[in-house]
């Protein structure tokens, strides 16, 4: 029987098998206390430093256990390194005969029922749109497993990818006369025959945990489940545990029931016209808002009477396509798919409504609860539920009886109406009673070495915990700079102050930098100052931009450009990996604090505070710190790494928290003068102009 020393000694499986491999006391120890997990079906906390090889340490004896395993990853393209990469390389390693399989969500996959329907409609006006879905129609007939990323002649970014995949709303389900022949279910039962399942964090909460259809059985088999930067965890199960009624789901609704009633209901031309109607009144309530993009509280809405007018008329609009969708549901399969998919929205919408009070304008100055407790959904929805539910009824069965923030976000070119829990840990805390093993992994989840603030949210207080700091030499490699000077942060004049900082330093690394902001706000405007401040310094050096391009195509391009500067917001906080000289300097433009107008974070941060206890040191400064960690994490990436990270933020040493949110970083060469970052370049590019003896 192989053991985790044959595996990771000097000399042993992994050494033979993976050339310039050196064994790292880190890793060893927490593949041990992985493997003691697993055998024990406990739950572990693991905080892994980065460069101390997490993945190998929990693959190992997730591998070697026998047992079946699902690895949960923040992203779609953690997702295809693990399962392309570092998966086959350890089960080569170990000659293990371990089956892998890959399963993503359902509009990854091509549907052929809604392929064949967007061709019959012939609802496409443009010529190119015509001619990618011809391609996706030759794709889907030779493609052993219909994933889009595999048609390359159609950019995953095409809008007619959402004609030709399906929905958990709009899936027929058993009744889809492809049902035979679908991708997702193909997927989904390759998974079902695998020893280890690579998911990720939305898809496990969305179909694995809700029990989709043919991902449901994929728990009940496992052995062992490991999340993967599961820092990310308390969001995505904020969004599992609560409801949404978004405006593209309700225009989908409509489109939908358009297209079925032409089909399969020509002669009744009252459903037609409901979905026109609804059509309407989901526009005309973003229109209620003009250009605005807001978060609001529901009770900050209690005054906008042409919001509460706009919401009626849209619930009005929607309870009637309801009705009409269930007088003709009987006549095919897409009806009542439709008919199904309305009065879910209907119920999400009317529990909303429910928690919503208007205030009138003589008693606007009448206290008004921003939090409420959710009634019964089976008062109101009176339905059963199908097999293909949605993530917001499983949500809102837990929601039943606890408080929720009810709250609107509106976007550009949309809005949703949202109920959040308040607290996930009790309801988190009840799906780990089943015999397995749960990792929980990440190089960000605790402050200082304590991980109260994660257990704490996340239900975890019975896990086991522990910490490996990361291998690298922080303080040869890394210089920590605060300048001097700055203005508050909340100051007019803070961005050009800090780019101001910032100059001489992008000077010195020539380059080769990431500048991480806030809020997509104070990005541009520091991408203004610089594009007019470089030139007049004389440097020449390509200046990126997030929003350019996807993030894949901005991180080739700066990858390729030398000298390349990337201002970015905080999609490029984490999941990042430069290494090398191409990244040579980082600067954080502020402490990361969640803007406490969030509605979600200000309800938390008043149910926290009614409880006696200090909110902003129980939650929001672990969160701040933990995603500075993120950010900060981008610098060194690799032993060989060298550079500077630049935190402009002056409460890092004017304010009594600012020793503990620095301390949790790693051991870096601390400084905030500029001389010692002038040494330290230098140095650097001292010791790449030496020749090796």
């Amino acid at each position: 029987m192989t053991t985790l020393d044959d595996v990771f000694r000097e000399g042993g499986l992994f050494s033979q098998a993976m050339p310039g491999y050196r064994p790292r006391r880190q890793q060893v120890e927490m593949a041990e206390a992985v493997a003691r997990a697993i055998e024990a079906k406990k739950p572990l906390i693991a905080e892994a430093g980065t460069g101390t090889g997490k993945t190998y340490a929990y693959l190992v004896p997730a591998l070697l256990s026998g047992g079946k395993v699902i690895v949960s990853t923040g992203t779609k393209t953690l997702q295809d390194q693990l399962f392309h990469r570092d998966l086959p390389k350890v089960r080569a390693a170990l000659k293990v005969p371990v089956t892998i399989a890959l399963l993503k969500g359902r509009a990854n996959y091509v549907c052929r029922y809604h392929l064949e329907q967007a061709l019959s409609d012939g609802r496409f006006a443009r010529k190119e749109d015509v001619a990618q879905l011809q391609q996706i129609v030759r794709f889907a007939a030779v493609s052993r497993d219909g994933d889009k990323s595999g048609c390359a002649k159609v950019p995953e970014s095409s809008p007619v990818w959402q004609h030709a995949v399906s929905t958990r709303d709009n899936c027929l389900g058993a009744d889809c006369p492809n049902h035979q022949d679908c991708f997702v279910l193909q997927a989904r039962r390759e998974a079902l025959e695998a020893d280890v399942v690579v998911v990720n964090h939305h898809l496990f909460f969305a179909d694995v945990w809700l029990k989709d259809e043919g991902a449901g059985e994929l728990l009940p088999r496992c052995n062992t489940v490991i999340f993967d930067e599961a820092h990310q965890l308390p969001e995505v199960a904020s969004l599992f545990f609560g409801e949404t009624v978004a405006s593209g789901a309700l225009l989908e609704l409509a489109r939908d029931s358009r297209a079925e009633a032409l089909s399969a209901a020509r002669d009744f031309v009252h459903l037609p016209a409901a979905a026109q109607a609804l059509d309407k009144a989901v526009r005309d309530l973003r229109l209620v808002f003009g250009q605005e993009t807001v978060r609001l509280p529901q009770h900050a809405l209690a005054e906008r009477l042409d919001f509460i007018e706009a919401l009626a008329t849209l619930a009005d609009a929607l309870g009637k396509l309801a009705d009409l969708l269930a007088d003709q549901a009987e006549r095919s399969e897409g009806l009542d798919a439709c008919r199904r998919r309305a009065q879910e929205q209907l119920a999400v919408l009317q529990r909303w409504q429910a928690g919503f009070v208007p205030v009138p304008l003589k008693e606007a100055d009448a206290p008004v609860q921003p939090v409420a407790a959710l009634p019964s959904p089976a008062a109101e929805q009176g339905a059963s539920e199908s097999a293909a539910a949605k993530p917001a009824n499983a949500g809102k069965q837990a929601l039943n009886q606890i408080d929720a923030v009810f709250w609107l976000e509106v976007s550009a070119h949309g809005f949703s109406l949202n109920a959040t829990p308040l607290d996930i840990a009790r309801l988190f805390a009840r799906q780990l009673n089943q015999e397995r093993a749960w990792i929980f992994t990440s190089a960000t989840l605790a402050m200082n070495g304590n991980f109260k603030h994660y257990t704490h949210e996340m239900g975890l207080w019975e896990a086991e915990q522990a910490a490996w700091e990361s291998p690298f030499n922080y303080k040869q490699q890394a210089v920590f700079y605060v300048p001097q000077g700055l203005p508050d942060p909340n100051s007019r004049d803070y961005t050009s102050a800090v780019v101001e900082a910032a100059l001489p330093l992008l000077k010195l690394s020539e380059g080769h930098a990431f500048l991480l902001f806030t809020s997509l706000r104070a990005m541009r405007e520091a991408h203004e100052l610089l594009k007019a401040r470089l030139p007049a310094m004389g440097l020449d050096y390509p200046l990126l931009l997030q929003g350019e391009g996807t993030r894949t195509e901005l991180l080739d391009r700066f990858r390729s450009q030398p000298h390349a500067i990337l201002v970015a917001s905080q999609t490029f906080w984490e999941g990042i990996d430069v290494k090398g000289e191409q990244l040579r300097l980082v600067v954080i433009y502020k402490l990361p604090f969640a803007p406490p107008d969030d509605p979600v974070l200000a309800a938390r941060i008043d149910k926290i505070n009614k409880a006696g206890r200090n909110a902003f040191m129980e939650y929001q400064l672990p969160r701040a710190a933990i995603t500075l960690k993120q950010g900060a994490g981008r610098l060194i990436r690799d032993e060989q790494d060298h550079g500077v990270l630049m935190i402009a933020d002056p409460r890092l040493i004017d304010k009594p928290y600012g020793k503990q949110i620095w301390q949790a970083l790693p051991a870096m060469t601390r400084t905030r003068e500029l001389r010692v970052v002038e040494r330290f370049f230098a140095h650097i590019k001292a010791k790449a102009a030496t020749p090796l003896a």
